[in-house]
């Protein structure tokens, strides 16, 4: 497995400081959903118009250490992330924020944004808050695009784009696609479930819904969350001064965190054969697939 050679292209008085803070964080998501959006809109027309991508990459990872940097047929995954990325028409500008300097300097290597994020991140999301932190542009959107995804559509980034600019109750959204039976029950695997609106409900590692059986139900919709996810950029700002919560450190699941501080979620069905790299075997996996279809 090779490693990046780039291809150019108090009690009560505590409780009471606890729902002052509550208080201020839910007030100022109030403003993200609600008065953001007049003001958004006196400025361009349109209900969040400027967006960024950004690709957080670390190369510390305790079921695949420098992941980002790993060859998938003669190419970092990185680099094809980011040309993947880059050919989405929803996004105004694309950076990889990374703590590491040889993922920096692969990255520069086939022409790449880049900016430095501190070690500290505990997940991509505090990661691409810290990006935009340092960018001198304001942005309406932040789109948290995975690394390990190197064969996403770009039609699935304008997507999610779009569900977020049409969902002005929402603060956050994302994608799913159909469950494959033999991941059902891999953790690596996330699931989703999702309301009649198209608001999500609950992600999980474990099989959701599920049933008495204990076994799959050949005849239901399981949908597998693909990892791509856009925040409203003020928002984001919350996101990061928010406390860890229960479901979010049982999963691992940062997501959660959202939905268990009562933000909503857009979700939207799109047809696409993912091939995410969580470890090492699914890099033989990937590269298979790409050779029977000539994808180079």
């Amino acid at each position: 497995m090779s490693i990046c050679n780039t291809t150019p292209s108090s009690s009560s008085g505590s409780t009471a400081k606890t729902w002052i803070v509550h208080g201020l964080l839910a007030g100022a998501a109030i403003a993200v959903a609600i008065g953001a959006r007049a003001y958004h809109l006196s400025r361009s027309g349109r209900f969040r118009s400027r967006v960024i991508g950004v690709i957080p990459a670390r190369f510390a990872s305790s079921r695949f250490q420098g992941k980002p940097l790993v060859h998938i047929l003669g190419k970092p995954m990185i680099q094809r992330t980011w040309e993947r990325a880059n050919l989405a028409t929803s996004l105004d500008y694309l950076v990889v924020a990374t703590d590491d300097e040889n993922i920096a300097e692969c990255c520069r290597g086939f022409g790449a944004n880049v900016i430095m994020t501190s070690e500290s991140c505990r997940n991509g999301t505090e990661r691409c808050n810290e990006a935009l932190e340092k960018l001198d542009k304001k942005y309406d959107i932040v789109v948290n695009i995975q690394g390990d995804e190197p064969l996403i559509e770009p039609e699935i980034i304008d997507g999610i784009v779009k569900a977020l600019q049409e969902a002005p109750d929402a603060v956050f959204s994302t994608a799913v696609t159909s469950l494959k039976p033999e991941d059902a029950f891999d953790p690596n695997r996330v699931k989703c479930i999702v309301n009649n609106r198209g608001y999500a409900i609950y992600f999980s590692r474990g099989l959701i819904p599920f049933n008495k059986s204990g076994k799959v139900n050949p005849q239901f919709p399981y949908m597998l969350h693909l990892g791509i996810q856009s925040f409203d950029a003020k928002f984001l700002k919350i996101y990061s001064q928010l406390q860890p919560t229960p479901l979010q450190l049982e999963e691992d699941l940062e997501q959660l965190k959202v939905l268990e501080n009562g933000y909503k979620m857009k979700v939207i069905k799109v047809d696409h054969e993912a091939h995410g790299v969580d470890t090492p075997d699914d890099v033989e996996k990937i590269e298979s697939f790409m050779r029977e279809r000539n994808l180079s």
